[in-house]
């Protein structure tokens, strides 16, 4: 009697209820391949849906107030610009070899203002692979050993004192120069940023120091903009005349850019520097033209993805397009404008916008076919730029001291006559005008707007909260995949089971059961972290094959391509090679190792979303499919359904795909053709990643490539 008393009691305890999260979890693991195939093709769709749910940009800071004030540049101005402008070409016909009379009448314009004004002389530095210098500049005292002390650049640079400021901040304007070889695009630009100048400093309203550098790009626009700006935020104040002395003697002969003395001249041997920069502008005009009107091209892409503040582009859209009747524009993928397939999609999602305005006309969804495929084209261009990691312009050089800046390109139409030098300087002048005397206005850096953003036109965009979307849907599956597989393993022996019978294993395992398991993952991690591991040995080997001279491109990427296949076999022989273990464990193998590689996607696409979002979003795209479809090809043939010979053509395509260099080649032979491809073009474009401290380069040899090797070894694998 006592015994069932007591197992009443027992039965009628309340047995713990299990939370509605883990449920949920349970469930979602437990149908993991229709979560996977509804979470990817909702994923890209989303990504093809950015273009249509684009906003149009807007000034979010208040105290901007573009074009709020009458431009104040005048025709004086514009006549001091050209006058400039013609001693700069005039010199060009008769300069010396050294080109220092173009800097010599520069300063001397300057000097003319009442502008302080001072030489900054700089040393070219290599853009050269080092492991330990990867994110970091190297030394700027240190002369690269492939140039001489005779090899070096000269900047120009010239500032305003604001009457109302404190000096505490600054605003920048850049126009870069080469004095040895300059075009008459380039006077140009020296003439609307001069013109710019002489108003500035007649103006009481300025709040702001102006520093106008004038960058002899002689080696580059970006080496002379970043060496400028790399001794600027350097705590020291050192003459030039004490630059380099121990090494190079005769750097400091600076008496053929003597100018002429002035009245209270302000010209200075000393670094000069103002306050904090709030601010940059890179001026340039091309030599090239358009046919119908003027147009400025925008760039903003900097190093690793990073983008200025929306404000400071909207400003100068709106200052453009408003008040000076610039057209303006930014980079697209123009193989993308003529795609049929893009055209039907964007016709296709023109008519569902008009059913859903006929059902409500308060539903804005849907855009005409024709700025869908300009809007994607856009898109695509941004999202491949900021992946690149890459620097569209010497702009990028101020992102990386987080000064939001830009470059502004300006594209005249026909005719170099009088009248249109006089136009150009007075819309170009105008318009730097506004976006200074806003910037003028703040009282802060810029922080309102977005800093994470994508282009789909100058006057659209898309934000993070959009567009993280389609890249969280994309990744969602990983860890539930992930678990499915590991449980799979864990709790059934037979390597062909159908996908069916994951509901079954997940039910009939206790929660205990999930808990105690046995270590057998341990291999595959093991194998998966040797992998990884190989991925650092081969991002570390250009560092060495650069070191071997006269070797071509073609020839370093064959080393790099044997050297790479050498490691791994001997990595994975001396340190991964399988255990002999029974029949049973052997075929259950692949799905711990899919398991464990699915979980380094995820971790690595989540790490570099951080870093770079454009990066991740199109790894996401090469990679999440072809970890998902991974199944050994003999349980696929041995099979012999239609359903395994699908799996085995995707198998075969992603993973043809995903192989970085024949996505690159797939690539670059779609946008360019594949006519001029070679195999050494690959190693250039890797190359100019590490050069530039690309993100981008890691990903792809230390998450890509390992990835891709493991999902080749599932391929592979008997069962």
């Amino acid at each position: 009697m006592a015994e069932t008393k007591e197992k009443r009691e027992s039965d009628g305890k309340p047995k713990p209820r299990v939370r509605p999260i883990v449920r949920l979890g349970i469930f979602l693991i437990s149908h993991s391949f229709l979560v996977s195939v509804v979470c990817c093709a909702a994923g890209v769709l989303a990504l093809f849906l950015l273009p249509v749910l684009a906003k149009n940009t807007y000034i979010s800071e208040n105290a901007l107030m573009p074009g709020s004030a009458s431009p104040m540049l005048s025709s004086q101005h514009v006549s001091n610009g050209n006058r400039l402008v013609k001693d700069l070409t005039s010199s060009n016909l008769k300069s010396s070899e050294t080109g220092i009379e173009s800097q010599r009448i520069i300063a001397q314009y300057m000097l003319e203002l009442g502008a302080e004004v001072s030489f900054h002389k700089f040393q070219p530095q290599l853009n050269q692979f080092h492991p330990l210098h990867f994110f970091s500049s190297s030394d700027s005292g240190i002369i690269q050993e492939n140039y001489s002390c005779s090899s070096y650049g000269i900047n120009t640079v010239g500032i305003i004192r604001a009457p109302r400021g404190d000096g505490k901040e600054a605003i920048v304007l850049v126009t870069p120069y080469n004095s040895l070889k300059s075009g008459l695009g380039e006077a140009l630009s020296v003439g609307i940023a001069y013109s710019v100048f002489s108003l500035l400093a007649q103006v009481t309203w300025l709040a702001k120091d102006i520093i106008w550098l004038v960058a002899d790009s002689q080696y580059g626009e970006y080496a002379a903009v970043a060496a400028w700006l790399r001794d600027y935020q350097t705590p020291k104040f050192s003459s030039l005349n004490t630059l380099n002395v121990e090494m190079c003697p005769d750097i400091n002969n600076l008496d053929k850019l003597k100018v002429n003395s002035i009245a209270g001249s302000k010209f200075s041997n000393s670094f000069r520097r103002a306050g904090t920069m709030a601010a940059a502008l890179v001026l340039k005009v091309t030599d090239q033209s358009e046919q119908f009107e003027d147009t400025i091209s925008i760039y903003a892409e900097a190093s690793n993805g990073q983008m200025p503040n929306l404000d400071l582009i909207n400003v100068v859209n709106y200052l453009a397009v408003h008040r000076q009747g610039l057209r303006v524009k930014v980079e697209k993928l123009w193989s993308l404008l003529n795609s049929t397939w893009l055209k039907i999609l964007g016709e296709i999602f023109e008519s569902i916008g008009k059913v859903a305005k006929s059902l409500n006309p308060e539903w804005k969804f849907g855009i005409p076919a024709t700025e869908y495929v300009e809007g994607t084209a856009t898109l695509a261009s941004s999202l491949y730029y900021q992946a690149l990691g890459v620097p569209t312009g010497p702009h990028g050089a101020f992102r990386d001291y987080q000064v939001d800046a830009v470059t502004l390109e300006i594209l005249p139409k026909f005719s170099y006559d009088k009248v249109r030098h006089n136009d150009i300087l007075l819309r170009g002048g105008r318009l730097i005008e506004g976006v200074i005397r806003s910037v003028n206005n703040l009282l802060e850096k810029f922080h309102q707007s977005f800093f994470l953003y994508l282009l789909t036109s100058p006057s659209k965009f898309v934000s993070v909260g959009v567009y993280m979307i389609a890249f969280a849907l994309l990744i969602a599956p990983l860890p539930m995949v992930a678990a499915s597989l590991y449980i799979d393993a864990s709790s059934l022996g037979d390597c062909a089971k159908s996908d069916n019978t994951t509901a079954s294993a997940i039910t009939n395992t206790d929660e205990r059961g999930i808990t105690v398991r046995s270590w057998r993952w341990l291999y595959s991690a093991k194998l998966v972290f040797v992998v990884h591991l190989w991925g650092v040995i081969v991002s570390l080997l250009p560092y060495f094959i650069c070191q071997i001279p006269d070797c071509s491109p073609t020839t370093r990427f064959i080393i790099w391509v044997l050297l790479s296949v050498l490691s791994l076999l001997i990595m994975y022989s001396v340190l991964a090679s399988p255990i002999s273990c029974a029949k049973a464990s052997q075929e259950k193998e692949w799905a711990l190792v899919k398991s464990v590689t699915i979980s380094s996607v995820f971790i690595g696409l989540g790490l570099m979303s951080v870093i770079n979002f454009a990066t991740a979003e199109i790894g996401a795209l090469l990679i999440v499919p072809m970890c998902l479809l991974a199944r050994p090809l003999k349980l696929d043939i041995r099979a012999g359904t239609l359903r395994s010979f699908s799996r085995i053509i995707c198998n075969l395509a992603f993973g043809l795909i995903g192989f970085p260099p024949a996505a690159f080649f797939l690539l670059k032979g779609t946008l360019d053709g594949f006519g001029t491809l070679s195999v050494g073009e690959f190693w250039m474009w890797v190359e100019s990643l590490w050069a530039w401290n690309s993100a981008t380069y890691l990903f792809i040899g230390m998450v890509h490539l390992p990835c891709w090797v493991l999902c080749i070894h599932i391929l592979l694998r008997t069962c």
